[in-house]
């Protein structure tokens, strides 16, 4: 490791021993320092997290994220005997927990890294923890505060200037914002995702260290920003499918079809509540729609139209991104041809008649799933999802977080595996 740059740490939060060591020793020959039994690691595979990784890589430092919050000794002592160089202890634990584990970690031979996450006062606690013992501390932003934007940049700094022990960094970090955290004072990166979820573990690895040692940021897709441009890139991205997941399979419309095989579409929601038939509200939405927006139509699921193609081609004139219509579409021949998605349930050669009846920009129900003028709507091949406007920065994030896993999972199965082999399944199966 060169003496002019800081650690690099990589945090294996995985589930399974053989796919952390696998992504461990990729991650090795790309370069990386120190190693990281994650806690999820831990927690699913007990203290033989350690001692695989201490077996398999005997030259390197081992770190335990044990998030320990009470009997710090005793943990500490289990971790050590099974090969941790480090132990990670929460900061938030009592007094007496903190100076137990650090006089377990003089005793074992090991270091303490007291991680800071959820302290409300971290620059007197951080003072407090040196005076303790402590050899590390930890400023992180966990992946939940991650995915609402935390960022750990200023915290950091403040901590950095004002005590005089190793201070490392943590959370969402990866060759695009690891700069941040140096110039900030840290000199040890821990990196997690942006290694252990890329479809090429050695070369994500050599990249975060060229940025590190060029001290120069190195664009990556995971970066992730919040503006309303990054996050419809970000749904643009993303399947239907990665959002079902990262939404706990809520959000999903039931019994709306796409006229035809692959359309992609996202933007924030024009509602539209109609009578089945009455197709006047629907078509003045047009000009309430701002380029880029969905309209997005409640006509009762009837079977009269109230959507065709001249209305979609004021749509395709005015830029906006796509119709979805709980309800009925007719001249589905000439709308296929036009470069809009259009999404729903019937199809329909007869229209009604334009009445005038209901509403534009209120709360609707359509496939089953409230909308709000302004929510998000992403669509595909798979169908259409409902992003809540409030959480659409915290949904385009972990809904990439789903896509990079599944990135690297395919890129284990080309190997030669499986699913069920890669996931372990039988292991991960429902007992009792």
């Amino acid at each position: 490791m060169p003496a002019n740059r800081p650690i690099l740490q990589v945090a294996l939060d995985l589930l399974d021993n053989h796919r952390a060591l696998q992504i461990a020793e990729e991650a090795v020959e790309g370069g990386v320092d120190w190693l990281e039994a994650g806690t999820a690691l831990i927690k699913s595979e007990g203290m033989n997290a350690i001692r695989e990784l201490r077996h398999k890589f005997p030259d390197h430092t081992i770190v335990a994220d044990m998030k320990t919050m009470d009997v710090g000794a005793f943990e500490v002592e289990m971790a050590s005997k099974a090969g941790a160089n480090i132990v990670i202890i929460m900061g938030v634990s009592d007094d007496g927990t903190i100076k137990e584990a650090i006089r377990a970690g003089q005793q074992y031979g090991v270091k303490i890294m007291v991680d800071l996450m959820s302290v409300s006062d971290k620059i007197g606690r951080a003072q407090q923890l040196q005076r303790f013992g402590a050899d590390y501390l930890c400023i992180h932003v966990g992946i939940d505060e991650q995915m609402t934007g935390g960022n750990p940049a200023k915290e950091l700094r403040e901590v950095a200037q004002a005590v005089d022990i190793g201070i490392a960094a943590a959370g969402g970090l990866n060759s695009e914002t690891v700069i941040n955290a140096m110039e900030a004072g840290a000199g040890i990166i821990i990196v997690g995702g942006a290694i252990t979820k890329a479809s090429k573990v050695t070369d994500a690895t050599k990249n975060i260290l060229s940025a590190m040692d060029k001290f120069e940021p190195i664009k990556t897709d995971l970066y992730k920003k919040y503006g309303e441009e990054e996050i419809y890139s970000a749904f643009m991205k993303v399947s239907a499918p990665n959002i079902a997941d990262a939404m706990h399979k809520k959000g999903a419309m039931v019994g709306i079809k796409p006229l035809r095989e692959g359309y992609k579409m996202a933007g924030r929601a024009v509602t539209v509540r109609t009578a089945d038939g009455d197709w006047a509200k629907p078509v003045e939405a047009i000009d309430r729609a701002q380029k880029g927006e969905i309209i997005v139509i409640n006509s009762s699921s009837g079977h009269i139209a109230v959507w065709g193609e001249l209305a979609s081609w004021s749509c395709v004139t005015k830029g906006i991104g796509g119709v979805v219509i709980d309800g009925a579409v007719r001249d589905v021949d000439d709308i296929k041809k036009m470069d809009l998605p259009v999404f729903a349930r019937h199809i329909a050669p007869n229209a009604g008649e334009p009445k005038g009846f209901g509403e534009i920009g209120a709360e609707i129900t359509c496939g089953g799933i409230c909308v709000k003028n302004g929510d998000w709507i992403v669509g595909d091949d798979s169908g259409i999802m409902v992003i809540p406007s409030e959480r659409a920065r915290e949904i385009c994030n972990r809904a990439l977080d789903v896509h990079e896993r599944e990135n690297r999972i395919r890129e284990e199965i080309q190997r030669g595996s499986t699913l069920s082999k890669v996931l372990k399944l039988e292991k991960w199966e429902k007992q009792g």
